[in-house]
């Protein structure tokens, strides 16, 4: 990603921007720039006001440029290496990501001491963010940072599942991680089966419950849970 598009600090941040309840990661080769070392109530504002920005560019890629104010983290973040390192940097792209499937945006910034991004860049940013964001889901969320108490797992509810659906102890997990939104490629990341795998599952859970796409199979498998 360097290459494409450098960059001296990156942050993916996910959640519930409207009502503020957002997590993050942070990605550097900077020393001590780190998830662990950023405090999330003084990295929140940030994130919250480049979220509106990114809103107020119709979610297009957006580039600020600051100059020579840098980055200001507020309170004790000042004191932390990232707000140490944010006041050095001179520029940001910002661009993002709407799950409509989970109803979660995922908000990507990097930072740079260059003093700007081209239109070349914010055109690379466009284009690249899909596969960026793809990659980084499949990361582990460190143990504070889920925003929602864990899921049933899915060995306990196939046996909570009503009578007379058909489906394999597979086919029950592969729709436990469906009607969470995961797509075939994630699914079939988590389970460490190939996509095409995922599909030909897929198929047959169709068949079995009697629907002909994906959201009407999560409306019976909910059912089937009720």
């Amino acid at each position: 990603m360097q290459y494409y598009l450098p960059h001296d600090i990156m942050i993916a941040a996910w959640g519930s921007f409207t009502e503020g309840k957002v997590q993050h990661d942070v990605i550097s080769p900077m020393a001590e720039v780190r998830t662990r070392n950023a405090d999330s109530d003084t990295l929140k504002p940030l994130l919250l006001q480049l979220y509106q920005r990114w809103i107020d560019s119709d979610r297009s890629p957006c580039a600020l440029r600051l100059g020579d104010s840098g980055f200001m983290l507020q309170d004790k973040g000042l004191q932390t290496m990232m707000g140490s390192a944010l006041k050095f940097m001179r520029s940001a792209l910002v661009h993002g990501i709407y799950d409509a499937r989970n109803g979660i945006e995922c908000l990507y910034v990097t930072f740079s001491t260059r003093p700007d991004y081209s239109q070349v860049d914010t055109t690379t940013v466009g284009m690249m963010l899909p596969h960026i964001d793809t990659a980084l889901r499949q990361v582990s969320p460190l143990p504070d940072q889920a925003l929602v108490p864990a899921p049933t797992n899915h060995f306990q509810l196939e046996s909570t599942l009503k009578p007379g659906h058909n489906m394999s102890t597979r086919e029950v997990e592969i729709m436990f991680w469906v009607a969470l939104g995961k797509t075939n490629l994630e699914i079939g990341c988590i389970l460490n089966i190939s996509e095409f795998t995922v599909k030909n599952h897929m198929q047959r859970v169709f068949k079995k419950l009697d629907v002909i796409n994906r959201a009407q199979a999560v409306g019976k498998f909910k059912e089937l849970c009720a």
